[in-house]
């Protein structure tokens, strides 16, 4: 129930030739404490809450729990979550042993590219495909429960 996890800006859209899957993503915050974040997100035709523990000092590494609940229910709760819904699609691209989960962000986070990496353990090697770009692991701007507050687009 550790989720190990590195984050990278993307450079390039050719990730998009790569992918071998993509899908639309909504998801909105119940809570996004620094101590625990849950989540509510539909994927597709499918739906999840998540809850998220505090990121380790790297940033790469922090508890996680997930359970598929129903569509409906998913949709009735986005409604009570806070402001700042996302909303992207995530392209899977598989590099060597892993897959990369890229996300293009709309709305308020237009213009962002992200992709994550998750690891068995944090000095786990993995190949870095050429359309990667500087490591963002550590830096809480990128975590989608802080992009749904303080969105890309209201940057600097």
């Amino acid at each position: 129930m550790i989720e190990i996890e590195r984050k990278f800006l993307v450079t390039s859209d050719a990730y998009k030739k790569e992918s071998f899957s993509q899908n639309r993503i909504k998801q909105g915050y119940l809570s996004s404490v620094s101590e625990r974040t849950v989540r509510i997100r539909t994927k597709g035709d499918k739906a999840y809450i998540t809850i998220k523990g505090v990121s380790n000092e790297t940033g790469m590494s922090r508890f996680e729990w997930e359970k598929e609940i129903p569509v409906d229910e998913a949709e009735n709760l986005l409604l009570l979550c806070q402001k700042g819904v996302i909303d992207k699609t995530r392209f899977e691209v598989k590099i060597g042993k892993h897959i990369y989960e890229v996300d293009e962000f709309y709305g308020e986070n237009k213009g962002l590219i992200v992709a994550e990496i998750e690891l068995k353990y944090e000095s786990e090697p993995f190949e870095k495909p050429n359309w990667l770009g500087q490591e963002v692991t550590n830096d809480n701007r990128y975590y989608n429960s802080n992009l749904s507050i303080n969105p890309f687009t209201n940057w600097d």
